[in-house]
C-alpha cells in the first residue's frame, strides 16, 4: 500500500503531497573499498585484461633471450632483439594513442590484442631465431600500442585525486603475473626443456588472449567521446607542460640505465652466476613482490605529499640495481639485488599520474603517446650499446648502467619540479565523468 508523505518545497514553503522521500543508502564496506581503490567498471575490465594477458606473456617473455640463443642467435643478434623491442616500444606509442582516440578505447584494446596473437603464433612456430624478430613486431602490440589507451582509460574514468591510486592498482595487477608466471614458466622449461617449455607457454598465452578479447568486448562500456581534437604531433608536443619535459629528460637517463643491461640479465644470472631457470624465475618473482608491496601505500602518500621524493627514490634504485647485481657474491646478495630492482617502482604511480594530469583531455591518448614515443626513441639504442659492452666484458654493461642511472638521479634532483596534487575538496569524486 502506497503511503503518502508531505514534503516542503524549498524556497517556496509549499507543501507537496505524496512526494517520495529521499533515502541515502550508506556505502557498504565493499563499496567504500571500490571507491578508495578507484575500481570503476571500465577500470575493472581493463585490469582483468591486463591480468589475463600478463599471466600468458610472463610464462615465457623473460626467457626469450635464452630461447634465441638456443635457436642459434649470437650475442649481437640478442642485442638486436632487445633494441628492436625498445624501438617498437617507442614508435608504437603515438599510433597507439591516435587509435585509442580515434577508434575508442574498447575497439583499440581488441585490435591490439588480435595483433599480439599473430605474434604469439609466429613465436610458437619459429624454426629459426629470425622468426622471433618478425613476431616481435606483433607481440609488442599488447605492451606498447595499448599503453596510451590504458593511461587514457584511467584518465577518463578517475578524477585527479584518485589517479595515483588507480595507477597503483594497475601496477599491482600488472605485476602479479610477473610474480607467479615466471615460476610456472621456469618449471615448464626445467621439466620439458627450453623449446617445449616455451611452446607450451605460448599456446597457453594464445588461449588467454582470446578470453581477454571476449571480456573487453562484452563488458567495457565506451564513454561518449569528447569533442575531437585535431592537434598534430608537433602541436601536442608544444602543448606539453614544461615540468613534464624536465621529467622526460631524467626519465630517459633512468631508462638508459635499465636498457643497457636488460636483455643480458638472464644470461648473466644463468651463464655467469650459474643459477638455473627456476631460480631465475624465482628471482623475478621476488622483484615483483617487492614492487607490489609498495604500490598502494606509496600511491596514497603521493596524493598528500610532494611528488619529488618518490620519483627521486625511483631513479636512485634504477642506478643501484645494476651495481648490486654485478657485485653479488652469492645467492643471498643476488636476492637483495632483485629486491632493489623491485623498488625501482616506488615512484611509478606518481609519474604516470602526473603525465595523465598534464595531458589535454581531448588529446589524452596522443599526448601520452608523444611522451613515450620520445622516451622510447631516445632509449632504444641502449641494448645495442649493452651488446657491444657485453662482447668486451660481461660486467661492463652493469657498471656503465650504474653511472648513467646516477646522472638521471642528479638531473631530477636538480631540475625536477616538486608539485602537490589538489586536495580532494578541489577535485570531485565525479571528476571522471566530465
Amino acid at each position: 500500500m502506497n503511503q503518502g508523505h508531505n514534503t516542503q518545497n524549498p524556497g517556496s514553503g509549499e507543501i507537496l503531497p505524496n512526494a517520495a522521500p529521499v533515502v541515502v543508502q550508506p556505502a557498504t564496506g565493499l563499496s567504500r573499498w571500490r571507491n578508495w581503490l578507484g575500481l570503476e567498471r571500465n577500470i575493472v575490465v581493463m585490469l582483468v585484461a591486463i591480468l589475463i594477458l600478463g599471466m600468458g606473456e610472463e610464462l615465457w617473455m623473460r626467457f626469450v633471450p635464452k630461447y634465441l640463443e638456443l635457436l642459434g642467435a649470437s650475442a649481437w643478434s640478442i642485442a638486436v632483439y632487445g633494441t628492436l623491442k625498445d624501438l617498437l616500444d617507442a614508435i608504437y606509442q603515438y599510433p597507439g594513442g591516435w587509435l585509442a582516440d580515434r577508434l575508442g578505447r574498447r575497439a583499440a584494446l581488441v585490435l591490439f590484442t588480435v595483433l599480439a596473437i599473430v605474434g604469439y603464433v609466429l613465436y610458437l612456430l619459429s624454426p629459426h631465431w629470425e622468426w622471433i624478430l618478425i613476431g616481435t613486431f606483433f607481440v609488442m602490440a599488447w605492451s606498447s600500442l595499448t599503453l596510451p589507451a590504458i593511461f587514457a582509460i584511467i584518465g577518463d574514468n578517475l578524477p585527479q585525486t584518485h589517479r595515483a591510486i588507480g595507477f597503483g592498482v594497475q601496477s599491482i595487477l600488472k605485476r602479479v603475473p610477473i610474480v607467479v608466471a615466471p615460476l610456472i614458466g621456469g618449471w615448464f622449461i626445467a621439466s620439458l626443456g627450453l623449446s617445449a617449455g616455451m611452446r607450451l607457454g605460448l599456446g597457453i598465452t594464445i588461449v588467454l588472449a582470446l578470453v581477454a578479447i571476449i571480456i573487453v568486448w562484452r563488458y567495457y562500456m565506451e564513454k561518449a567521446p569528447s569533442a575531437r581534437d585535431t592537434a598534430r604531433f608537433g602541436d601536442v608536443w608544444r602543448s606539453l607542460d614544461a615540468h613534464l619535459k624536465r621529467l622526460l629528460v631524467a626519465d630517459c637517463l633512468a631508462r638508459w640505465a635499465e636498457g643497457i643491461p636488460k636483455v643480458f640479465i638472464v644470461l648473466y644470472v644463468i651463464n655467469v652466476l650459474r643459477a638455473d631457470a627456476f631460480q631465475f624465475g624465482w628471482l623475478i618473482s621476488v622483484q615483483m613482490l617487492a614492487a607490489t608491496l609498495i604500490y598502494i601505500p606509496i600511491a596514497k602518500l603521493s596524493d598528500r605529499m610532494s611528488r619529488k621524493p618518490f620519483v627521486l627514490m625511483t631513479f636512485a634504485f634504477f642506478a643501484l640495481f645494476p651495481l648490486a647485481l654485478v657485485s653479488a657474491a652469492n645467492f643471498f646478495w643476488l636476492v637483495l639485488a632483485f629486491v632493489m630492482a623491485g623498488l625501482r617502482e616506488i615512484g611509478e604511480p606518481v609519474r604516470k599520474a602526473l603525465i595523465v594530469d598534464l595531458a589535454k583531455e581531448t588529446a589524452r591518448g596522443r599526448a601520452i603517446g608523444v611522451y613515450y614515443l620520445i622516451r622510447g626513441l631516445v632509449v632504444f639504442p641502449a641494448s645495442l650499446i649493452g651488446g657491444w659492452l657485453w662482447t668486451i666484458n660481461n660486467q661492463w654493461p652493469f657498471y656503465i648502467a650504474f653511472m648513467v642511472g646516477v646522472a638521471g638521479f642528479l638531473a631530477y634532483a636538480v631540475w625536477g619540479p616538486s608539485e602537490r596534487l589538489p586536495s580532494p575538496s578541489q577535485d570531485s569524486l565525479q571528476g571522471g565523468e566530465r
